[in-house]
């Protein structure tokens, strides 16, 4: 199948990568890697979570974070609102796009938000509406729509029934998440068939993590089957609290790299894409997670 020419690249470091580092990360760390990025090329920058800091205590900076950074006038910043409240807030510190989010396995939406799949939806409701009034873009999560934590293998069409609820409840795309990188080609070509049945492909993002070394592999398979849309992380930040042993997004140096090869359009710039995950994970203490990102550094070192 004819690959796309052009793919959008969700960088999602700066909330999905930041929100589980045990150490608080400074503001304006925060707001000098989202800027970074958008000097790199990413047009979609997922900037913070509107979440209760209880919960995620990392994000407990949103509204600074979003009214501290300089805007890119090419880049969008969503933000992820769980409920009205973190809507409103958002809304307040200036967000022009938000996102919601639902699982496609029950065990894990009942753990990581107390409640079950249907009514975790339904929660979202007042939340799509108040920013359809508005006339702000909600962009929709799938989490675990390969495999889960608690349950296993997960049933594609689950993970398209939710797909197709946030889409018809409003969402303009929805990302589909392995949230636990357990996915391989051939069960993410399944999801992505099951999805391409309800709702359009072109709607469709893919959300890979690492854990087994696959997540490149399932973007290329979902290439192959017409997404077009990536979420990614810078350096390969971040897990998930609450998939035990879940370790890493894909970094978006790799992605870059894979599109970049493939002679696909993304509008990064690879070479300072690599400096800015050498930077934040400097910054922040870790190894970079990103392959192509630490050879491309060592070769101008």
């Amino acid at each position: 199948m004819k690959l796309p020419g052009k793919v959008k690249i969700v960088e999602v470091g700066p909330r999905d990568g930041l929100q589980n580092e045990a150490q608080v990360v400074p503001t304006a760390i925060k707001i000098e890697l989202i800027e970074r990025l958008a000097d790199a090329g990413l047009r979609v920058i997922e900037a913070t979570s509107f979440v209760s800091p209880k919960w995620v205590p990392q994000m407990g900076d949103n509204s600074a974070v979003l009214r501290g950074i300089k805007r890119h006038p090419a880049t969008v910043y969503p933000v992820l609102t769980p409920n009205l409240q973190g809507f409103d807030a958002a809304i307040e510190a200036g967000a022009t796009e938000v996102a919601i989010f639902g699982a496609a396995s029950e065990s894990f939406s009942r753990k990581n938000i107390n409640c079950s799949i249907a009514e975790s939806l339904k929660r979202f409701e007042p939340v799509v509406s108040a920013a359809s009034a508005l006339e702000i873009p909600v962009r929709g999560y799938v989490s675990c729509v390969v495999g889960c934590p608690y349950e296993g293998a997960v049933d594609p069409r689950k993970a398209a029934e939710v797909a197709k609820t946030l889409f018809d409840m409003g969402c303009y795309e929805v990302s589909l998440g392995d949230t636990i990188g357990v996915g391989n080609p051939a069960s993410v070509k399944r999801m992505i068939e099951a999805c391409a049945k309800l709702l359009p492909v072109e709607k469709l993002a893919g959300h890979f993590h690492d854990t087994y070394g696959m997540a490149i592999a399932n973007i290329y398979a979902s290439l192959q089957m017409g997404v077009a849309v990536f979420d990614s992380s810078i350096a390969g930040l971040g897990g998930c609290p609450y998939a035990k042993g879940a370790s890493g997004n894909v970094a978006t140096e790799d992605v870059a790299y894979l599109l970049q090869g493939l002679g696909i359009e993304t509008g990064i710039d690879l070479a300072k894409l690599a400096l800015v995950g050498d930077w934040i994970s400097r910054a922040i203490n870790r190894p970079n997670g990103a392959k192509a990102g630490r050879a491309i550094c060592s070769r101008t070192e």
